[in-house]
């Protein structure tokens, strides 16, 4: 098996967009657990505008997480990990976290990053990383946020508790509470690769 290696998405991986998708749907159903459903072109923008993370070993999709903001740009998520079944128990979702996690902290150093998860690995990883559990009335109120939450089974949980918990549990990272981040220069150099791609891809279709 060749190398894994995590990288920040560009346009040249919008080809894996239908597989993240159906990967992140299976998983979903194995798990009976709801998922906030995206599109392709949704996931697409993300590669094009260096806000996603992808995991491949040669050609071979192996995992994938997205990184969004709301509430103005104050919060951000840390989105729709999922790790292929060929490549779990190998430690793949764990760089794909830490390398969203660095690529949020890189573009918005001053916002929260919030995450709502069922899975306990991914409570873990959060925790390592310095998130703490929290209310979800600590979370953003952007409306568009929670219509995300539209798409999943357990919805109505979080309508009959008035939006004040549900399935998922909240975890919150204040980067008030904590040094400033290490950022790896390799998501750096990355970010701006992508956006002088971008800038140049534009300027051409004018």
């Amino acid at each position: 098996m060749e190398e894994i290696k995590v990288m920040v998405a560009d346009a040249t991986h919008e080809k894996y967009v239908d597989t993240i998708l159906q990967t992140i749907a299976e998983a979903a159903k194995v798990r009976g657990t709801g998922i906030a459903k995206r599109s392709p072109e949704y996931v697409a923008t993300k590669m094009r505008e260096a806000k996603a993370v992808i995991a491949l070993s040669g050609e071979k999709f192996a995992g994938f997480s997205y990184i969004e903001t709301w509430g103005n740009k104050t919060y951000v998520t840390t989105s729709g990990l999922i790790v292929h079944p060929d490549f779990r128990g190998m430690g793949v979702a764990k760089r794909i976290k830490d390398m969203t996690f660095s690529l949020a902290r890189t573009r918005w150093p001053h916002a929260k990053i919030f995450s709502l998860t069922s899975g306990a690995a991914v409570m873990t990883m959060n925790s390592q990383l310095g998130y703490q559990p929290v209310t979800f009335a600590d979370l953003t109120d952007d409306e568009a946020f929670w219509r995300g939450c539209e798409g999943c089974i357990n919805v109505d949980v979080l309508h009959r508790t008035g939006r004040k918990y549900c399935i998922c549990t909240a975890m919150l990272y204040d980067p008030e509470e904590h040094l400033p981040a290490k950022i790896p220069q390799e998501v750096i150099n990355r970010i701006h690769q992508i956006e002088k791609q971008s800038n140049n891809d534009n300027k051409n279709t004018k």
